[in-house]
């Protein structure tokens, strides 16, 4: 059965923390909900209402076109070992960039990332947990290497030209105001 909260508790902090990937679901006004799996160590929660996740660099960019437009954001949490469990985070996000005035802030709470493009600030408004009784079972084999490895032989340059070519508009045509 779910339930619903107002704030992220400490067992809700901890559980998240526990995690090793966290799925993001953002949709403009029209077009394409996006869900996207994120893994890394590219998430902190800040408080009861507050998560911040790191981004680098990808194939698109849909998540900044669809906050920029609206700023809804769900998160969602699958338990894939021990206990069943799912918990959504539901709010408002901002997107912070390199030029953005919090950035070095933000940047502090995470290690260095090679491609690390903004941050999402999601201000949480409401928490609801469900039992997640069909999630599979998966064992954690580790963190992928291949994202790093490759934004490490681009290098700044080449990761702001992939930016021009790849990540400046969502497949639906919105500006990601990466630049």
């Amino acid at each position: 059965m779910a339930k619903q909260y107002q704030q992220i508790t400490a067992a809700h902090r901890t559980f998240i923390e526990q995690q090793k990937i966290f799925f993001v679901g953002t949709a403009g006004c029209e077009g394409r909900v996006n869900v996207s799996p994120k893994g890394m160590d590219s998430l902190r929660v800040l408080g009861p209402h507050r998560v911040v996740w790191l981004s680098v660099t990808g194939s698109g960019n849909e998540s900044a076109a669809h906050v920029g437009e609206n700023g809804r954001m769900t998160v969602m949490f699958c338990s894939f070992a021990g206990a069943p469990m799912i918990l959504r985070l539901y709010g408002e996000a901002q997107v912070v960039y390199p030029r953005d005035a919090a950035w070095l802030a933000l940047k502090g709470q995470f290690p260095d990332m090679p491609g690390t493009r903004q941050f999402f600030d999601l201000s949480v408004s409401l928490v609801q947990t469900s039992c997640g009784m069909a999630v599979p079972l998966y064992e954690y084999e580790g963190d992928r290497t291949a994202l790093n490895q490759w934004a490490e032989q681009k290098g700044p340059d080449g990761i702001e030209t992939y930016w021009r070519e790849k990540n400046q508009v969502s497949i639906d045509g919105l500006p990601t105001c990466i630049f």
